[in-house]
């Protein structure tokens, strides 16, 4: 009997033995998650969907998001000085800028090209600004470039977008040598220093200037402008009574005891607002009352920080500009809107014409890709759809190119200062606007 039930006791376990052997194994994904997380969790370690199509790429995408993608990269860089003095208005063409990208890329995007800003830091500084453009003309992708501030950096740098083919549009250069060059690649939507400086000593002239002290700060652009004016003073009979460069930014005061020495009508302040304001400030506590005029180089409130009462004190403050306030040009109200909404504050001068300027570029990249078929185009194919462009409708005016890359007509104003609080300055006068075609080549 105890036989039997051993042997049957021995029976169960081998059958039981064998029923385990039958079941499934436990699948080894239950215990992947302690090393790698489950596909639904991905976006926590990597890049959103929405900023790295690229990575999408690599595996078969919904046939939705293929246009992200789908035919490449094409960048659009910016050069300004986004730091250092005179960053209030480099930072503006940036935003301008990018600004326009966003709002205005969607035919490329419909095309199946994604589009990119690259920003670039000049400095103000014409070294930087070439190291930047050796930079910028490396990376393919970037078919134009909408800068920069100062003629005295603008015209090295685009030494190296000619030599390799890519587009420069420039918001604010207006240095003669920029397109006097004839470079096919370079082109700006501004008016030129040679009647600048011939609009500003006319308007002198209209409030019975008879004498004038130029100072300059040593700069293409600066030096530059004075020259023209100070040609054109000459000739309508003022009398110049000093024309000096300096690169002081602290202590005028020689420069100051010869100005009150000649006892000039109007001290002309050729170049920026960070050098400038200094100098008129300083000007004033010595005692000189007389008007004070400059270029479009003095059109920033940050004048105003430095300057304050020494704007609106004796005879005031005027000056020229090829960029009006953008509250002058009628199709800026919804960007001015669009600009505070994004920025938090009014746009600066010239971030109105980097937006214009982007818009430029990317309508003759359109241009480009549909004359190929909707294949990306060269940077060769870009800079000659620019200069083919007519009448282009921007917000800031109708742009037309001619041979060498001026604009056919361009604006030029008078504005005085009116108050000496920042927070007002787009509150200046416009006293005078002019249309003016530049000089024939």
């Amino acid at each position: 009997m105890s036989k039997r039930l051993f042997t049957l006791l021995a029976l169960l376990v081998v059958a039981s033995m064998a029923l385990a052997a039958c079941q499934p194994a436990t699948p080894a994904a239950t215990e992947a998650p302690a090393t790698q997380p489950p596909a639904t969790e991905a976006p926590a370690t990597e890049a959103p969907a929405t900023e790295a199509p690229t990575e999408a790429a690599t595996e078969a995408p919904a046939a939705t998001e293929a246009p992200a993608a789908e035919k490449g990269t094409i960048k659009i860089a910016t050069q300004s000085p986004l730091s250092g003095g005179q960053s209030s208005l480099g930072v503006d063409i940036k935003n301008g800028a990018q600004l326009a990208l966003e709002q205005l890329s969607g035919p490329l995007t419909e095309m199946g090209f994604k589009v990119e800003l690259a920003p670039f830091d000049d400095q103000a500084n014409p070294d930087t600004g070439v190291a930047n453009a050796k930079q910028i003309v490396a990376d393919p992708a970037i078919l134009c470039v909408v800068g920069h501030l100062n003629s005295g950096v603008a015209i090295p740098s685009s030494e190296e977008y000619h030599a390799a083919g890519l587009a420069m549009v420039s918001p604010a250069n207006t240095n003669t040598k920029v397109t006097d060059r004839g470079y096919p690649e370079i082109s700006r939507i501004v008016g030129r220093d040679d009647v600048q400086g011939v609009v500003g000593a006319e308007y002198a002239n209209s409030l019975g200037v008879k004498s004038v002290f130029i100072i300059h700060d040593k700069t293409a652009y600066g030096q530059g402008v004075a020259e023209f004016f100070k040609k054109r003073a000459e000739e309508l009979g003022m009398t110049v009574a000093g024309f000096e460069g300096t690169e002081e930014k602290a202590n005028f005061d020689p420069l100051i005891t010869s100005i009150l020495a000649s006892n000039p009508d109007m001290v002309y302040f050729s170049g920026i607002y960070d050098q400038a304001g200094v100098f008129f400030k300083q000007a004033r506590e010595k005692g000189y009352q007389g008007t004070f005029m400059g270029p479009d180089g003095m059109d920033s409130s940050t004048l105003a920080e430095i300057a304050g009462d020494a704007l609106v004190t004796g005879g005031g403050i005027v000056y020229t500009t090829v960029s009006g306030p953008a509250t002058v040009y009628p199709g800026t109200s919804k960007f001015i809107e669009d600009f505070k909404a994004k920025f938090g504050a009014d746009p600066q001068p010239f971030a109105a014409q980097a937006y214009d300027a982007i818009a430029i570029c990317l309508k003759a990249i359109e241009d480009a890709a549909m004359a190929k078929g909707g294949e990306m185009p060269t940077r060769e194919e870009v800079a000659k759809a620019i200069r083919a462009l007519k009448d282009f409708p921007g917000i800031t005016g109708t742009y037309t190119f001619n041979d060498i890359g001026d604009i056919t007509s361009a604006k030029y104003f008078v504005i005085k200062v009116k108050s000496a609080d920042p927070t007002k300055w787009g509150e200046n006068e416009v006293v005078q606007t002019r249309d003016m075609a530049p000089p024939s080549k």
